[in-house]
């Protein structure tokens, strides 16, 4: 198993013609790893890094947000300044979104249809993030997402994605064999680690972006937190 360099294999997921309900199941566990490993944490704390003394009125924008569980985590930890938070999704994937659009919300978020690149805002988000999606992508592409996030955000964007290592994919590996239902999750969640990033692949792609003020944090469980305030 190579796990110096990424891997370029398609996840099932980004394949056409998966059928809604297994999407559905997919994105369920996918949830319920996010909660359990500690992948909302990760995406919370980019989020009030970048929030910080701005709890009022905040815009946030998440790009490929699957079935909208990052938000909710986001709403959940606003707790009394709830109401003055704004959240947006965006999908290209209808099924996700139709599964996202039926999450319990306490104040409903916009969901948008779209590849990322295609949406024009009347008003920039403050905040805009992405979990587990870059590792969807190659390098060059990358590098535009990071140069479009820039450019359409006030406070800045993060990303909360992937370490690439030995022992998170055979972990994830056994975990998915011995408590997944869904064969999305055991053949997309291995392949996603192989996919992911070690950290000078990232900082050689914020170099390309012309991107050189941000942190770049390891997080458990073996996950990148990237801050690029604007």
């Amino acid at each position: 198993m190579d796990f110096i360099h990424r891997s370029y294999k398609q996840e099932l997921l980004d394949q056409s013609g998966i059928p809604a309900a297994d999407i559905a199941r997919n994105l369920y566990e996918l949830e319920v790893i996010n909660r359990s490993l500690g992948g909302h944490t990760v995406t919370v704390d980019g989020f009030k890094s970048l929030a910080a003394n701005h709890h009022r009125n905040i815009t946030v924008c998440e790009i490929g947000c699957g079935g909208g569980d990052n938000l909710r985590a986001i709403q959940t930890s606003m707790g009394s300044f709830q109401t003055s938070l704004h959240c947006t999704g965006i999908d290209l994937n209808p099924d996700c979104i139709a599964v996202a659009e039926k999450g319990a919300w306490k104040k409903l978020p916009e969901f948008i249809v779209s590849d990322y690149r295609k949406v024009i805002f009347d008003t920039k988000p403050d905040i805009l993030f992405s979990s587990l999606f870059c590792h969807h992508f190659t390098e060059e592409q990358l590098t535009d997402m990071f140069r479009w996030m820039r450019q359409n955000t006030n406070k800045g964007f993060f990303i909360n994605d992937l370490h690439r290592h030995r022992l998170a994919y055979y972990a994830i590996r056994v975990l998915t064999v011995f408590f997944s239902r869904s064969y999305l999750v055991k053949h997309d969640a291995p392949l996603s680690v192989l996919r992911g990033f070690k950290k000078n692949e990232l900082k050689n792609i914020l170099h390309k972006a012309g991107i050189l003020h941000y942190t770049l944090k390891w997080k458990w469980a073996f996950r990148w937190l990237l801050i690029v305030p604007s």
